[in-house]
Formats: structure tokens, C-alpha cells, sequence
């Protein structure tokens, strides 16, 4: 069962045959996703700052970021090209470059793999083996794990799907440590837990969307005041789990309070957004792009503080 109404799906949008250089090269651009790419470019460069105990390395951190965000967007650009037939009947999704057929399927695929194995040889020479390994089994996961096999069958979708996303934290400290440890892991399992409220956050705005093109996020197959209540949850466990990182990782004081605050200015949107689906549907009154927003600036500061807390303490 759904419950969102049902739309006719978007026509095709015809081949753009006036199609500019500049059109070509923001199209290429935009299959990476680059709002994705900061994101998790964001988790990555304040994990190194802490594995670092300082500043990093300014070249490390060069082709690190370089490295993660060919590998970003090698991903995107996969994910895409198999998502393009209900890319183009999506609102959210029907101006990009496949729907629009500025970019063809196979030349989009091309670009994939060019981004993925330049992501790969980057890593590999310029930081290590380890974050070259790692980066490797990112796209595998986003690619095999989360678009094709359970983005279209399961409401758990982003649940195990976004593990995908964790894996920069893990990059970020084997750039620097050229090893793991439980540090990165607790960070890695904070943006675990924070993935689904951010996620169904934005489904649950685009709902009718995904009901139309029988994607099983979870607000098309349950009520919105079920979705806030598992959203509550999740992010107890988030703000929970980003705490640990004061005796795991032997922080100042100055990390567990700004986590702390967050975290509460975080659970407070949350609940009221759970409160505003309590006997209604209507977006218009729930409206969960708060607290999509919020979810952006908390894992942006979060993060800060992280890269923070070890130059205060030094």
C-alpha cells in the first residue's frame, strides 16, 4: 500500500540537439552529483585532521580529495546510467543529463569507469593502498549493492545502501594512519545512523515520485508518522553513537559539547517533525525539508568540530 496519489509519468523529454559545449561539460558535471561529493568530501578532510592530530599533509590532503572525489563521482555516474529510465519520469531527477539525452548512456558509462580507475591509480600512488582498496569497494557497494539490488526492492534501502556513503571516514584516517582503528569505525557508524532521518527526510517530500516509479522508499509504503517515529529513533541512536567518540578517540571536552549540542538541536527537529505527522499527510504541514536541511548542517559541523577538537588540544 502507498500513500501518495498517483501521476501520469513524465514524457520523454526529446533529444537536445542545440546542446552548447558548456551544456555538454555541466552535464558530465552534473552525473557526478557534485552536492553528493561535497558531502562526503566533508567527512573525509576533518577525519585526517584528527588522525593527524593537527594539520595534514597538504599534498596527502590534495590527493585525497582528488582521489575521493573521482572515486564520488565514478559512483553517481553508475548509478545514473542504470537509474536513467526512471530518472525521466521523476520531477527531482528528469533535468539530468541521461533523461535529457544531452549525455549518451554509453558515453556515460565511459566516464564511470575513467573517474573510477583515475580515483583508484590516484589513491593508490598518491596516498596508499589501503585508501585505494577502500575506495574501490565504495563504488562496488553504491553500484552493486545499493542501486542495483536494493534501492528498487526494499524500504531498507538506504538503510544498508547508505553504508556507501560511510566509507570516506575510513579513507580520510588510512590516508593518514595507512591503517584502521575504532576511531574512524564509530564516525563511519555516525553517518550510518544519519543517513536514513536525511534520506526519508527528502523522500518524504518526493514521495509521489518514488511511488510512481515503484521505488519502495520508505514513506510510499508507510504513513508519514511511522516515518517520523523511525526517523526519532535513528537519530537518538546517531547523536548516541557521536558521543562514543570522546573515550573511544580520547577527545578534549571541546568535541563531546559541540557533538552534544548538535545532536540536541538535531533530536528537537526531529520530534517536532514526528509531532506535524501525527493525523495528517499533507507535506505542506509536516514539512520535512527542515529537517533535511538541519541533517546537512549537522554532519557539516559535526565534522568541523571533529577536525577542531585536536587543534585546541594540542
Amino acid at each position: 500500500m502507498t500513500y501518495v496519489g498517483q501521476s501520469a509519468s513524465a514524457a520523454q523529454q526529446p533529444a537536445d540537439e542545440r546542446a552548447t559545449f558548456r551544456d555538454v561539460v555541466a552535464a558530465y558535471v552534473g552525473l557526478t552529483k557534485p552536492r553528493v561529493i561535497e558531502l562526503l568530501l566533508l567527512t573525509t578532510v576533518p577525519v585526517m585532521f584528527y588522525a593527524a592530530r593537527g594539520v595534514p599533509d597538504l599534498g596527502l590532503v590534495v590527493w585525497t580529495v582528488l582521489g575521493g572525489t573521482f572515486s564520488a563521482g565514478s559512483a553517481s555516474v553508475f548509478n545514473c546510467v542504470y537509474d536513467r529510465d526512471i530518472d525521466e519520469q521523476m520531477r527531482r531527477t528528469r533535468r539530468r543529463a541521461l533523461p535529457r539525452h544531452i549525455v549518451s548512456p554509453r558515453a556515460a558509462l565511459v566516464f564511470g569507469f575513467v573517474l573510477g580507475i583515475l580515483s583508484t591509480v590516484i589513491l593508490y600512488l598518491g596516498v596508499n593502498p589501503l585508501s585505494a582498496l577502500l575506495s574501490v569497494t565504495a563504488i562496488a557497494f553504491y553500484v552493486f549493492g545499493y542501486t542495483m539490488l536494493l534501492k528498487r526492492r526494499t524500504t531498507q534501502n538506504i538503510v544498508w545502501g547508505g553504508i556507501a556513503g560511510c566509507f570516506p571516514t575510513l579513507i580520510g584516517w588510512t590516508a593518514v594512519t595507512g591503517s584502521l582503528s575504532w576511531t574512524p569505525v564509530v564516525l563511519f557508524m555516525v553517518v550510518f545512523f544519519w543517513t536514513p532521518p536525511h534520506t526519508w527526510a527528502l523522500a518524504l517530500r518526493y514521495r509521489e515520485d518514488y511511488a510512481n516509479v515503484d521505488v519502495p522508499m520508505l514513506p510510499v509504503v508507510k504513513p508519514a508518522a511511522e516515518v517520523g517515529r523511525q526517523i526519532v529513533i535513528y537519530s537518538w541512536v546517531m547523536v548516541a553513537t557521536s558521543l562514543l567518540l570522546w573515550p573511544v578517540a580520547d577527545t578534549s571536552l571541546f568535541y563531546p559539547v559541540a557533538a552534544a549540542v548538535l545532536g540536541g538541536v538535531f533530536l528537537v527537529q526531529a520530534h517536532r517533525m514526528w509531532d506535524r505527522t501525527k493525523g495528517t499527510e499533507n507535506l505542506a504541514v509536516i514539512q520535512p525539508m527542515q529537517l533535511f536541511h538541519t541533517s546537512n548542517l549537522y554532519l557539516s559541523l559535526l565534522f568541523v568540530a571533529v577536525a577542531i577538537d585536536p587543534l585546541i588540544s594540542r
